[in-house]
């Protein structure tokens, strides 16, 4: 369990630079410079995940129920999911979507989480998608707050809503019907 933590600490912890200290993010990459500010950030991140994934991995060898959910949630946690891949796509396919729901990733993320919250009651699952679900919440609070830096995206267009709803339906389906087995050995039918 102390992986898991630790890869969520480092993950989310420097996904949150922006959030508890907007103006040290600034000068950390005004002193590094972009590249090299963007390089560390990544690496931090992918330790974050290295840790995320084997931590996870290992504390679901030796489960600790808190909750067990009925049945039917894992269908409405189905239900909750098909838009996720939808959205996160029209982050980088700005159209209508992202107009409307301006932070679509964060959408996604919290849709994610509280999917996998309804569908899992293993301490786990509790504290990943907990985590993931407390930090987008916050996120989104913060943005109110501090400057929006752009997102590398495609220009925006009509056709862009077409792109990420098909292509985000196409990953759910193949997510659903393959990659969730193969990537978690779970799966979610």
């Amino acid at each position: 369990m102390a992986t898991l933590i630790a890869g969520l600490v480092l993950f989310l912890g420097i996904h949150s630079l922006s959030i508890v200290n907007e103006p040290l993010r600034n000068r950390l990459q005004a002193a590094l410079g972009e590249w090299p500010y963007k390089g560390l950030y990544s690496i931090i991140a992918l330790i974050g995940i290295a840790l995320i994934v084997n931590g996870y991995g290992a504390a679901r060898m030796d489960p600790t129920v808190l909750y067990s959910p009925p049945g039917w949630l894992r269908h409405l946690a189905m239900l909750l999911l098909v838009p996720v891949f939808p959205l996160f796509l029209a982050t980088y396919f700005p159209g209508r979507i992202k107009a409307t729901v301006k932070h679509p990733t964060l959408v996604a993320v919290k849709l994610w989480a509280l999917a996998h919250l309804l569908a899992n009651g293993m301490l786990h699952d509790v504290i990943l998608f907990g985590a993931f679900l407390a930090w987008a919440v916050v996120d989104r609070i913060s943005m109110k707050r501090r400057t929006q830096r752009a997102i590398p995206a495609l220009p925006a267009g009509k056709a862009n809503d077409l792109i990420a709803i098909i292509g985000g339906l196409a990953v759910y389906v193949v997510f659903v019907v393959w990659a969730h087995q193969w990537l978690i050995g779970v799966s979610p039918t």
